[in-house]
């Protein structure tokens, strides 16, 4: 006899899709969009409930004949993937995700509906819980009172985990352990006895020492509860014993769970001899189910039995199967990096529709549409003077004191030090430019100077702490204009710049008071990705100028030949003494007479007049080849930690601890490798004192006195580029730093921000030090670094992403250290500048993943069979792909050549031109694939929403008014007439045979008559 009996699981199969078959036969029109099981789910589930659904640890143990002795030994385990015991290995096999077959689905179905299902059962220890599920058999007559010691014998036998060993094993077996004397002599004196008192205890109250250690604990939340799985063959019974029991409050159970976690759940399932493998199946079917989001909420919420029932058929509707022609069942699939959780599942398709479209097959849905671009309420247009920025104090007022205390992390020490070396490397680098373009009015002090206070007070103070201000090359190049139309005019260039910078500051405060920020709105992601990519260009292109024009300056000695390698030699010759030579008229007669010219240094000999003769004479040293090892090697090494977390050495902990450090341990490691070599390779050039460059001026800049008046007044022309270049780099910046894929919980503050980065244009031009504004690369990497994950993750699950650490401290402290820069000299000038570059190109490189527009070029080189499954290549063409990834492309070179030339001043512009391009693009691309490929305008937003609405009011007005008659068919109320119930309800949840419908009169069912309709034919 099988489980369930071959007609009956048929029987079940074909009344499950039984309402398909009905509506072809009746003529039925119209087929509604979600299945009955799938409505029944909406009633349990959206009943309002504040508490959320614990996770579910599930164990199935199968019970274990070894001679007359009966144990229960845990065969697997779930969290959310499957771990199965390697009987062969004795250890747990990888998570993997559960393959079930469909018929073990309708056999455990079917044993839900035929066993006993207890549901809120008060319940305190094992032995009640199986009292009254043996009680409860026998009063429903499925058992006779004879087998209640039998079963209860069974049920209550010892828990053997993986982490114990065997309570059977060879003498040989204890004669390797140190204890083996004791133990046979133990066994041979009272092995009888001991045999029998052990057959005849019960399961322990208590956890035992083991449980209450598990290490696998740290695995599981703490608010978890536990379902146990107990299946069975024994010799007493002839049909299965079934029983699906749901505690009212979750109970310790003693040694039933490997770990010490309360029982929720408990389903048994014993049965006649000879069915071991469909057992087994039926509770991997049951365990999988309970650790399913979707049905777990169900078995929580059930309040029959017929509950439970419409969880498995909505799992039914789910279900994708494998064809077994095509898969190898002994397959284990891999646990993918992102699953759907109940939630999306809820929200991406109808619930209980047929997930046709699942794996690529099936039809599309209609009006699937990507999620659309939100900027949130922070760019909202308030219409009162200063609006924005008061909701700005508002929002981010709450937040001020957790912006310091969450910074005291581990983490903040490797953001830290990262973007310190970040910012000093940028400071030099601009410093340098800086003063070679305005003749040492601003240099290297005042980069480090102005970096350190204009840092420190926007992460004091700025809506977004997380962005990092820096100088950008399109106010480079402003610098080196004015500086050369001041000096062609006769024009005092600080004093001039001074005034630009106060109108800047002014015109700053007017978009702020104005809620101008409104306007980022319309920047998509066509403009946010062009300007990102062309800043992660501009850093990867730097970090190669410089890296080649270390091979320039240190070349390469081609000319060294080792085979003659006796020849190199490099001689100092004296001077001729006829010839007048000025280097020797400060050394004594004597010392010229006895100077030894062939014992002088190379420097000392061009110094006294000498002249070097030999091969080796201009040998230079490879330095651009080591530059290069520790260039390239800094880069590849940082990748390659950052990616260690993934790796499979190691523990979580110390992996996700070297993933924190990975630029910290690169740059310590290249440092280290430069001073075991020794060679003279460029360092990091920090100043030691603490003045200006230039020594003819001061700290200070007055505003009067050296520019004729009309100079104070004309400069607010100048100011007004800047102020367009300030407002259109920190805001793109910021919208890009503020993505909804980081997470960020605190809100941002567009017009905060601008006023901060205004307040600091007056004060670093009063002070004659460089502007700053919103650095993308380097606000990407601090937003990288400071990413968080998930720290308690299911077996086989990866971590999930949580969210970004928002705080102001590692800003704070990478912008102090900036500042004390200079007296930390002696420990810097260490740093190779090929370590450095380095870390540039990473840092330029890291900012363009998850950027669509890269993955869209990649895509030019991969054949169709190999390109990745992205989203919008489901939905749009690849035709039309391509077209709108080379609009984007000839975009950004345009914008790279501009900036390679004089033009580069008027570059902000050029980004209000990419704003009129995606404006255009609206009449060459349909919505749909712009949805897809981009955002939609917020006018076309707008305009859609109010289509939909307008859509909604019609079929409202269309439905008639049948609210008063209206029945729910899963209340507890009965139905009031035959037309109350739908037919399709009864073919599906309470499986009322066809022919119970089509010949209600000699129909067996008490439903054929209710569900009997007259059928509808078409006209």
């Amino acid at each position: 006899m099988t489980v369930c009996a071959k007609e009956e699981i048929w029987g079940k199969i074909c009344n499950y899709y039984s309402h398909w078959i009905i509506n072809f036969l009746l003529f039925i029109p119209e087929i509604p969009p979600v299945s009955p099981a799938a409505e029944r789910l909406r009633y349990i589930l959206g009943e309002d409930d504040d508490m959320p659904t614990p996770t579910l640890f599930t164990e199935m143990d199968t019970l274990q004949h070894e001679g007359d002795e009966l144990e229960w030994k845990e065969s697997a385990r779930w969290v959310k993937f499957e771990e199965k015991v390697e009987e062969g290995g004795e250890r747990w096999s990888k998570p993997h995700v559960s393959t079930l077959s469909l018929h073990s689905l309708f056999e455990l179905r079917t044993c839900l509906q035929t066993g006993t299902v207890l549901l809120d059962l008060d319940g305190y220890s094992l032995p009640q819980i199986v009292e009254e599920i043996i009680e409860r058999q026998i009063e429903e007559g499925m058992i006779s009172p004879d087998l209640r010691e039998k079963i209860s014998f069974v049920l209550l036998r010892k828990h053997r985990h993986q982490t114990k060993k065997p309570i059977h094993r060879s003498f040989a077996d204890m004669g390797k352990s140190s204890s083996s004397a004791s133990e046979l002599f133990f066994l041979l004196c009272c092995l009888p006895g001991h045999a029998q008192s052990r057959s005849m205890n019960d399961i322990a109250d208590t956890p035992s020492t083991d449980q209450l250690k598990n290490k696998f604990m740290k695995k599981i939340p703490r608010d978890a509860e536990a379902s146990n799985v107990l299946v069975g063959e024994v010799d007493f019974l002839t049909k299965p014993f079934v029983a699906f029991v749901r505690l009212a409050q979750a109970t310790t159970l003693g040694g039933l769970t490997e770990v010490p976690v309360p029982t929720r759940f408990l389903f048994v399932l014993l049965g006649p001899q000879g069915k071991a493998k469909s057992y087994n199946e039926i509770g991997r079917a049951i365990a999988t189910l309970m650790v399913d989001d979707l049905f777990s909420d169900v078995a929580y919420k059930a309040r029959d039995r017929e509950d439970l029932i419409a969880g498995i058929d909505e799992f039914l509707d789910e279900v994708i199967v494998l064809p077994p022609g095509e898969w190898d069942p002994k397959i284990r699939i891999e646990p993918p990096k992102k699953v759907p959780s109940a939630e999306k599942r809820l929200d991406m398709y109808p619930l209980g529709l047929m997930n046709g479209t699942a794996g690529g097959g099936g039809g599309l849905v209609e009006d699937e549409m990507p999620v659309p671009h939100e900027l949130g309420e922070e760019l909202a247009f308030t219409g009162r003077f200063c609006g924005g920025l008061f909701l700005d104090i508002k929002r981010k007022l709450p937040w001020l004191p957790s912006d310091f205390y969450e910074g005291f992390h581990i983490q903040s020490i490797s953001a830290v030090l990262f973007i310190y070396l970040g910012c000093i490397t940028n400071a030099i680098t601009f410093g340098g430019l800086l003063g070679d373009a305005t003749d040492n009015y601003q240099g290297v002090m005042e980069s480090f100077l102005g970096t350190a206070l204009a840092g420190t007070v926007f992460c004091l103070f700025s809506g977004q702490p997380l962005i990092i201000l820096s100088s950008t090359g399109p106010i480079l190049i402003f610098e080196k204009l004015l500086f050369e139309f001041s000096k062609n005019n006769g024009i005092d260039y600080m004093e001039l710049r001074l005034w630009i910078g106060i109108h800047s500051c002014l015109q700053c405060f007017i978009l702020v008071a104005t809620d101008a920020s409104y306007i980022i709105k319309y920047m998509t992601r066509f403009t946010e990705e062009g300007f990102s990519s062309l800043i992660s260009f501009i850093f990867i292109s730097d970090a190669i100028k410089k890296m080649v024009g270390a091979f320039k300056y240190y070349p390469i000695n081609t000319d060294f030949k080792p085979d003659y390698v006796t020849a190199y030699k490099c001689e100092c010759l004296a001077p001729d003494p006829s010839e007048f030579t000025p280097w020797l008229r400060g050394l004594p007669t004597k010392r010229q007479c006895s100077l030894d010219w062939s014992q002088l240094s190379k420097k000392e000999c061009l110094k006294y007049g000498g002249s070097l003769v030999g091969k080796s004479c201009k040998y230079v040293p490879d330095l651009a080849l080591m530059s290069f090892i520790l260039f390239f090697g800094t880069y590849s090494m940082t990748v390659s930690l950052k990616k260690f977390k993934f790796s499979r050495y190691f523990p979580t902990k110390l992996r996700k601890l070297i993933s924190d450090f990975s630029i910290f341990m690169s740059i310590m490691t290249f440092v280290g490798l430069d001073m075991l070599m020794g060679l003279k390779t460029p360092k990091l050039i920090v100043p030691t004192e603490f003045k200006p460059t230039r020594p003819d001026r001061g700290w200070l800049v007055m505003p009067f006195g050296k520019n004729p008046w009309w100079i104070y007044l004309a400069s607010f022309v100048p100011a007004l580029l800047v102020t367009i270049l300030i407002f259109m780099d920190q805001q793109i910046s910021a919208v890009i730093v503020n993505r909804k894929e980081n997470k960020l919980k605190k809100g941002c503050g567009y017009h905060l921000d601008l006023f901060w980065v205004g307040v600091l244009m007056a004060a670093c031009s009063f002070m004659g030090l460089p502007w700053y504004v919103a650095a993308t690369v380097i606000s990407i990497a601090h937003i990288d670094s400071l990413k968080m994950e998930s720290e308690s993750s299911a077996p086989g699950e990866q971590p999930q992403f949580l969210g970004v650490r928002e705080q102001r401290l590692t800003g704070i402290l990478v912008f102090v250290l900036t500042g004390v820069s200079i007296f930390l000299a002696p420990v810097l000038q260490f740093i190779p500048m090929p370590v450095l570059y380095g870390v540039f190109l990473y840092m330029g490189v890291a900012s363009l993943s998850g950027i669509q527009f890269w993955d869209r070029i990649k895509l030019y080189m991969m054949p169709s069979k190999h390109q990745p499954d992205f989203s919008f290549l489901r939905h749009v063409p690849l035709r039309r792909v391509h077209l709108f990834t080379l609009v984007q492309i000839t975009c950004l070179a345009v914008l790279w050549i501009l900036k390679s030339t004089f033009l580069a001043i008027i570059f902000p512009v050029m980004i209000l031109g990419l704003m009129g391009v995606r404006k255009m693009l609206d009449m060459v691309f349909s919505q749909h694939d712009l949805a897809w490929l981009d955002d939609l305008l917020p006018e076309k937003e707008k305009k859609k929403k109010e289509d939909d609405k307008k859509k909604g009011k019609d079929k409202k007005k269309a439905k008639p008014d049948d609210s008063e008659d209206e029945y729910h068919p899963y209340s507890n109320c009965s139905p009031s007439s035959e037309s109350d119930v739908d037919r399709r309800y009864c073919v599906l949840k309470l499986h009322i045979p066809y022919k119970d419908l089509i010949y209600p009169s000699v129909a067996q069912s008490q439903w054929a008559a209710h569900c009997q309709a007259t059928p509808r034919h078409r006209p």
